[in-house]
């Protein structure tokens, strides 16, 4: 006899089939599904080619550094000369790229001159790597974002999920300050607050994503998270993955 599939299932996987929802997947369905999408692609998950993010209510998966660099060794991607051009503050990149069976395909990048803190080197390379991504995305089908991406979508929360597939909730945001015979108290240091004022996060959102799934436990000071965060951003401004970043700052390496 076959086995009956509970209905609070088929509706979880019809949730995800149709409207791309993975939060209504139980953490064990989700890495289920993880894997599986790896499998498909051929991808090896413990490298962790995809991540989580919350966009227009909906968890979904986003593509990592890892995931554009496997598929480009896997379908024997070739990416020809970026062509770029100027238009205004904006620097737009088109390449055009072409897999093993001789299929092409050609995408964009446009990065505005003044991102990455002004440096118009880092925002140049910035744009070469979204292109490359998006191109390499593209050809394979992948209709889903990429990390250089999620960053500049105001609706696009990065979500912390665990190898066991539980969605991490982040922290509360801290109380509003007690007053003191009717004054107000010195509010207490917000992390999150601090790295977005240093220009080392876009949003909040990022910052409690990067102080829950990457900053080191000992990294709990104003003194210490400032100059890590610089260095991580440095390192995060010349292309390197979230991960790579992470273990340089950790390290105290310098951006060159």
């Amino acid at each position: 006899m076959n086995a009956i599939v509970p209905k609070t299932e088929m509706n979880a996987i019809e949730g995800v089939l149709m409207a791309g929802d993975l939060s209504k997947l139980s953490p064990e369905q989700r890495v289920q599904y993880y894997r599986a999408v790896c499998q498909s692609l051929d991808l090896n998950p413990l490298t962790r080619p995809f991540d989580y993010i919350t966009l227009n209510g909906k968890l979904t998966l986003y593509a990592r550094k890892d995931a554009a660099e496997q598929l480009r060794n896997i379908r024997e991607i070739s990416i020809d000369k970026p062509e770029i051009t100027f238009e205004d503050d904006w620097i737009i990149v088109t390449v055009c790229a072409r897999n093993g069976d001789g299929r092409t395909d050609s995408d964009v990048g446009v990065v505005n001159k003044k991102d990455m803190q002004g440096n118009f080197g880092n925002a140049l390379m910035k744009a070469v790597t979204k292109a490359k991504r998006r191109v390499t995305l593209s050809i394979c089908g992948l209709g889903m974002l990429d990390e250089t991406e999620i960053e500049a979508i105001p609706d696009a929360r990065p979500v912390v999920v665990t190898e066991t597939g539980e969605i991490v909730q982040p922290d509360p945001p801290p109380a509003s300050a007690p007053k003191i015979n009717g004054k107000d108290k010195a509010p207490a240091w917000n992390p999150v607050q601090a790295l977005v004022d240093a220009g080392i996060c876009e949003n909040n959102n990022a910052a409690a994503t990067l102080l829950n799934k990457y900053v080191p436990h000992e990294v709990n000071t104003p003194e210490k998270l400032i100059p890590w965060g610089k260095l991580y951003r440095g390192w995060r401004d010349l292309n390197k993955s979230i991960d790579e970043a992470v273990q340089l700052a950790t390290k105290g390496e310098v951006p060159q």
